[in-house]
């Protein structure tokens, strides 16, 4: 998990910032999860490696806003994707429940009643990757439905 998430951004960042420093603009901007802000139970390494993408995004932003280059994380919540829909089943097996009870249950929890589409957390990741966006760096977009508390 640290190989995936975290080295594999430091070493991609270091071969493209010296092309973002001539041009003077650059983006960098993480999907991680919105384990950042409250760690989802059952997966403390997941949580870990996410919160030390987001202190190395941090800390990056920090030294590269001087060059025109933005740093970002982008949180999505639970997204209507495979990967969920095999989350989804899993649990259901585990539980004893029906897929739909699961999928119904964790809507629930969401205060707009709905999983995000991938298109609304791309939607997200474009807008930081714009211009518009020069002057957020060092921050966690959270798009979840409302569901993460404020901390």
């Amino acid at each position: 998990a640290y190989h995936n998430h975290l080295l594999c951004n430091h070493l991609l960042s270091i071969l493209l910032i010296p092309g973002m420093k001539k041009a003077a603009y650059g983006r960098i901007i993480n999907i991680i999860s919105t384990s950042v802000k409250a760690p989802l139970d059952g997966l403390g390494v997941s949580n870990t490696t996410r919160g030390a993408v987001a202190s190395w995004a941090k800390t990056m932003a920090n030294e590269l806003a001087a060059f025109g280059i933005t740093v970002n994380n982008v949180l999505p919540g639970a997204t209507a994707t495979e990967r969920l829909q095999e989350i989804i089943d899993n649990k259901a097996q585990k539980t004893g429940h029906s897929s739909e009870q699961v999928q119904t249950h964790m809507q629930s929890e969401i205060p707009m009643g709905r999983f995000g589409k991938p298109e609304e957390i791309a939607a997200a990741v474009a807008f930081l990757a714009t211009p518009a966006a020069s002057y957020i760096t060092g921050t966690n977009i959270t798009v979840d439905g409302g569901r993460t508390p404020v901390l």
